[in-house]
C-alpha cells in the first residue's frame, strides 16, 4: 500500500512547532514538504539547545523527512524563485502574523494568481480578524484567553504551567492537519483550493465542551480545580504516595469507585462521597500517603479501577505498553550517522511513509538546485 498523501506538495514557511509539526505529520503520511528558510542561519529552531550532533534535536524531531530550501524571502528575485514551486504545490503552511505574507506578496491573493487550486493555510494565535489577530502571544496566552488555563491552574501560592503545550499542538497543528485534508478531498470533488484560517485559542475550545455547556446551558460556571474532572472529586484526582510519587486516580463510574476503595481499603462511611466529598477526598489522600508506589502499583493494577501510578518521561519510554505499539519503532538519524527514536506520531502504520527506517532533517538549503528555477 501506498503512502496516502504520496504526490502531494506542501511549501511549508512555518516555523517552530504549531506548523512544522502539521508538516511532520503530512510527511509521514506521504507529502512531499519542502521547508522554506532563511539563508545562512535557517530557522530559529535549529539553534535551540540540546543539540544532536551539529544541530538541535528539537529541529531534526520536527523536520524529520522534509526537505529544506534557503530563500531570502525579504528579496524580491529570491522570492520570485519560488513562483514555479509554488504552481507545482499542493498546499502552502505559513505562520506569520497576520499581514506579512501580504507584504512579502505571498499571501492567498497573490499565491492563487500563480495556483488557483492551491490549498493555503495559515496558523496564527488569534486568527485573521478581530481585536487581538495581530497580539504576540505563546501558548500560555491562548489558553488563557480561551479560558482553558482558569479551569485547573493551581493555587494562588502555587500556581501551575500545564505540561502540554496545548493551544500549539492540539489548537493549531491538529486542526491544520485536519481542515487541509478535509481542502484536499474537496478539491477532489471540486476542483477548487481553499484559503484556511486556523486560529491557536480557536482551536483550544472544544477542550472544555462542557464548561462551556454547563456554564451556558445551566448558569455553572466552571471554577479553578473545583470541577468533576479539574480535581474538584475524590473519583478524579492526583494523590501523592509515600515516596513521593503520585497515584492517578479517575474511577468516575460507580463499578471502578467500588473498586477502588476497595483496593484501598477505604472505610465505609466514606464511600459515598456524595455525603461529603472532602472528606471523602481527605481521608483517600492520607490511605495513599501511608505506602509507596511500588506498593499501589500492582494493587491498583490488579483491581482494573482505572487508578495508575504517574510515570517520568523515561518510564513512559520504557513501558512494555508502548514499546509493543511500535510507538518508537521509527528511527530518526543524524549526518553524524546517529540513531534514537524519532517522535511519534499519530499517522496509523500502514498510512506511513517511512516505516521503520532511519530518516532525518535536511540541511539548510540541501534542495535548492531541485526546486528553485
Amino acid at each position: 500500500m501506498g503512502a496516502p498523501l504520496d504526490g502531494v506538495k506542501v511549501v511549508d514557511f512555518s516555523t517552530l512547532l504549531p506548523g512544522p509539526m502539521a508538516t511532520l505529520f503530512l510527511a509521514e503520511a506521504g507529502a512531499e514538504v519542502i521547508k522554506i528558510e532563511r539563508p545562512g542561519t535557517g530557522e530559529d529552531i535549529r539553534h535551540y539547545e540540546p543539540r544532536w550532533g551539529s544541530e538541535s534535536i528539537n529541529f531534526a524531531m520536527l523536520n524529520r523527512g522534509k526537505k529544506s530550501v534557503a530563500v531570502d524571502l525579504k528579496n524580491v528575485a529570491e522570492r520570485e524563485r519560488l513562483h514555479s514551486l509554488i504552481q507545482s504545490a499542493d498546499v502552502l503552511v505559513e505562520q506569520f502574523r497576520p499581514g506579512v505574507m501580504k507584504r512579502l506578496e505571498l499571501d492567498y491573493d497573490a499565491v492563487v494568481k500563480i495556483n488557483p487550486a492551491i490549498i493555503y493555510c495559515s496558523i496564527t494565535g488569534y486568527g485573521q480578524n478581530g481585536p487581538k489577530r495581530d497580539c504576540a502571544g505563546h501558548d500560555v496566552n491562548y489558553i488563557g484567553d480561551a479560558g482553558l488555563l482558569s479551569l485547573s491552574m493551581g493555587s494562588v501560592e502555587t500556581p501551575v504551567v500545564p505540561p502540554g503545550l496545548i493551544a500549539d499542538i492540539a489548537g493549531g497543528s491538529y486542526p491544520a492537519v485536519i481542515n487541509i485534508l478535509l481542502a484536499l478531498r474537496n478539491r477532489d470533488r471540486t476542483g477548487e483550493g481553499a484559503y484556511l484560517d486556523i486560529a491557536m485559542a480557536d482551536g483550544v475550545l472544544p477542550f472544555m465542551y462542557w464548561a462551556i455547556g454547563n456554564g451556558i446551558g445551566a448558569n455553572r460556571w466552571a471554577a479553578n480545580g473545583e470541577e468533576r474532572v479539574t480535581g474538584g472529586s475524590p473519583r478524579y484526582r492526583l494523590y501523592p504516595t509515600a515516596d513521593g510519587k503520585f497515584v492517578a486516580a479517575g474511577p468516575l463510574e460507580n463499578k471502578f469507585w467500588a473498586a477502588f476503595v476497595e483496593a484501598i481499603s477505604l472505610e465505609t462511611e466514606y464511600h459515598d462521597d456524595s455525603i461529603d466529598s472532602k472528606a471523602t477526598m481527605a481521608r483517600v489522600a492520607e490511605i495513599i500517603a501511608t505506602q509507596d508506589a511500588a506498593y499501589w502499583e500492582p494493587r491498583l493494577y490488579e483491581a482494573d479501577c482505572c487508578a495508575t501510578i504517574v510515570k517520568t518521561v523515561r518510564e513512559a519510554i520504557d513501558d512494555e505498553q508502548f514499546k509493543q505499539r511500535g510507538l518508537f519503532s521509527q528511527k530518526l538519524v543524524n549526518p553524524e550517522g546517529d540513531s534514537i527514536p524519532a517522535t511519534p506520531v499519530p499517522i496509523a502504520a500502514p498510512f506511513r511513509a517511512h516505516g521503520e527506517e532511519g530518516v532525518g532533517a535536511s540541511a539548510l538549503g540541501a534542495h535548492n538546485d531541485e526546486y528553485l528555477k
